[in-house]
C-alpha cells in the first residue's frame, strides 16, 4: 500500500505543478500496480529509460526527417561560434545525464526530491521539466562540489 500512496501523492503533485508527464507516469504505474501487473515493473524499470530516450531522440530528429533542417544548417553547427557553443553544451549535457543516471542507480529514492524540485521549478520559476536525468546530473555535480568543500 505504501507504493500506491507515493504514486497518488506524485499524481497530486504533478497536477498541482502542472506537470502532465509526471502525472501520466504515476497514473500508468498505479494502473499497472492495481491491475496486478507487477511482473512488468522490472521490465519497465530496466527498459523504460531506453524507450523514453528513444522517443525523445525521435522527437528531436523530426526536423531532419521533415526537411526543416538542411545540410547547410548542420554545417553551420561546425562553422559558427554559436554552433560550437551548442556542440559544447550538448557534450556537457550528455556527460551530466550520464552522471545523473549513475547517481539514480545508486540512490533511486532521490527521484522524489528531483520530482518535487522540478515541480518547484515549474511553479516558482516557470521552468520546463525535461526529466529526472538532467536534474540528477546537476544534483551529482552539486553533491561532488559539496563533498569537496566539506572534505568528505
Amino acid at each position: 500500500m505504501n507504493g500506491e500512496l507515493v504514486l497518488v501523492a506524485l499524481i497530486v503533485i504533478g497536477l498541482i505543478g502542472r506537470s502532465p508527464i509526471i502525472t501520466t507516469a504515476a497514473c500508468l504505474l498505479l494502473i499497472v500496480k492495481l491491475a496486478q501487473f507487477q511482473r512488468y515493473l522490472p521490465m519497465i524499470e530496466r527498459r523504460g529509460l531506453e524507450f523514453g530516450l528513444l522517443f525523445l531522440t525521435l522527437a528531436v530528429l523530426v526536423p531532419f526527417a521533415s526537411g526543416r533542417i538542411q545540410v547547410k544548417d548542420v554545417l553551420n553547427a561546425f562553422t559558427s561560434p554559436t554552433g560550437w557553443i551548442a556542440l559544447f553544451g550538448g557534450a556537457i549535457a550528455t556527460y551530466l545525464n550520464a552522471k545523473g543516471l549513475a547517481l539514480l542507480k545508486v540512490d533511486p529514492q532521490l527521484v522524489i526530491g528531483l520530482v518535487i524540485g522540478s515541480i518547484t521549478g515549474i511553479v516558482l520559476f516557470r521552468g520546463i521539466p525535461v526529466g529526472p536525468l538532467m536534474a540528477a546530473g546537476l544534483t551529482a555535480v552539486i553533491l561532488k562540489i559539496a563533498q569537496l568543500l566539506l572534505g568528505k
